[in-house]
């Protein structure tokens, strides 16, 4: 009797005890992202709200936390301020609030355009986020829809001009559809968040249409000092096949890639059925993760421009036509090994298993140098045509091309005025000055200054 009673015993005290609970779940959250999508012009608070669900069939517990030091976001959950909440009970079935807020003072410079955090859920083995946005300075603020991960900003036969009265944040993809055009005034500025772009998609025409005292600003979003030496702020330009593009006297910098041409990919692969003409002219593309330019299959002239500091090729031309004339090319990036020539043309297509091209590169009037002992490197392979040349060029080239170099000046110093500042002035007695071949249609130098005849190699007229 003693035994049977202790089995009843035992049995009575483990069918008290408390189920365990079950946190080998995903929460289900009512959304990815709260962008607190109001522009402050004074100091300001918005207070915005989610729902976090218990899909499963078992009451669950789980940590939530505010993933940034220092955050401008504050969190209520469930009535509670804090921003750590550790075991939070989410009963089977059911859902709690998560209610956030940000305090902004547009008027504080050192604020990032976008302020940006996260609330962190760690759910058993599971770590999911809700991502938070908020705009930190008085602009206009382009946001890519988070499911495709861009924003129509000029649609079809739809024009939209920027201007400089405010700056422009784009986070994501800013487009423009096919038939649609963006006009670009002066002096305008175009900050983007990491992993965002300015994308000229099929058919699409951009102007840019910057001055020698008001160049339109490209770059990154993050201002401090620290970010200059950051050379993926963002991801480029980007420019598909039928784009009727032209840039004039822009800066360019912190990109991953500066300036990308090629088709638009689909599932039946690449179709170049209209190739319009890129014109690039009077423009500093500088500082980037990748190359400054890479144009595949199109069409793309480049006048008086500096392409510099470019983490592989400073121009990467593969398939197509090019022309260009007065560029100063310097490569002498220093925060990585480069194995590629700061100018390489090609007639396959690297990006797409090497799809051979027929190829046109035409460069007259060029500084190209950089670390590497050769800085041009033409790659044939196969039987399309390849046909390049460069005329009275200085070059750094360890053999000398002569099927390609005519007129051409070969491992001359340029002697720049302040190379690390990335100043590419001519100095006195610069091979430079003087060689170049007289063009009709280049009279005016990149800050404006009439050529002379014979003019000076590269972007700048020596005064």
């Amino acid at each position: 009797m003693l035994f049977l009673t202790i089995l009843i015993g035992f049995g009575v005290m483990t069918s008290c005890k408390p189920k365990e609970k079950n946190n080998d779940v995903q929460l289900k959250f009512s959304t990815s992202i709260v962008t607190f999508d109001t522009v402050f012009t004074s100091i300001g608070s918005v207070t915005k709200r989610f729902t976090v669900k218990n899909t499963s069939k078992d009451e669950i517990t789980t940590t939530i936390f505010l993933a940034g030091k220092n955050s401008y976001f504050s969190m209520n959950v469930d009535g509670e301020a804090g921003t750590y909440f550790k075991n939070v009970v989410i009963p089977k079935k059911d859902s709690i609030f998560v209610f956030v807020t940000v305090k902004i003072n547009p008027k504080n410079e050192n604020n990032p355009y976008l302020v940006t955090d996260s609330i962190v859920f760690i759910t058993g083995k599971h770590v999911q986020d809700v991502k938070l946005l908020a705009y930190g300075q008085d602009a206009r603020y382009i946001v890519a829809d988070p499911k495709t991960g861009f924003k129509i900003i000029a649609g079809e036969h739809e024009t939209v001009t920027w201007n400089k009265e405010r700056p422009y944040v784009v986070y994501g993809w800013a487009a423009i559809d096919s038939l649609g055009t963006l006009e670009i005034e002066p002096g305008t500025k175009i900050y983007f968040h990491k992993n965002s772009g300015l994308w000229a998609s099929p058919f699409s025409e951009l102007n840019v249409n910057g001055t020698k005292d008001e160049p339109v600003l490209f770059r990154g979003d993050r201002l401090e000092a620290w970010y200059d030496n950051d050379f993926a702020q963002w991801n480029g330009i980007w420019i598909n096949e039928g784009a009727e593009v032209t840039i004039n006297n822009a800066i360019i910098t912190n990109a991953r890639t500066g300036v990308q041409l090629n088709p638009f990919v689909t599932e039946g692969g690449i179709t170049v059925t209209v190739n319009s003409l890129v014109k690039i002219d009077n423009t500093i593309i500088k500082n980037t993760e990748k190359s400054g330019v890479w144009a595949m299959f199109l069409n793309l002239d480049m006048t008086n421009c500096v392409i510099a500091n470019n983490g592989s090729c400073s121009l990467q031309l593969e398939g197509g036509k090019y022309k260009m004339k007065h560029l100063t090319v310097v490569n002498h990036f220093m925060q990585a090994e480069r194995k590629v020539p700061a100018c390489y043309v090609s007639n396959v297509v690297s990006a797409f298993n090497d799809e051979p091209w027929d190829v046109n590169a035409a460069f007259i009037n060029c500084i190209i140098t950089g670390r590497n002992e050769d800085e041009v490197i033409v790659n044939k392979k196969g039987n399309k045509s390849l046909e390049a040349s460069f005329q009275n060029c200085l070059i750094r080239a360890k053999n000398d091309l002569k099927d390609y170099f005519k007129d051409c000046l070969r491992n001359e110093d340029p002697k720049f005025e302040a190379q690390d500042k990335l100043n590419f002035k001519l100095m006195p007695g610069s091979k430079a000055i003087g060689n170049g071949k007289t063009l009709s249609d280049v009279t005016l130098d990149i800050l404006g200054i009439p050529r002379k005849n014979p003019p000076d190699i590269g972007a700048y007229e020596f005064q």
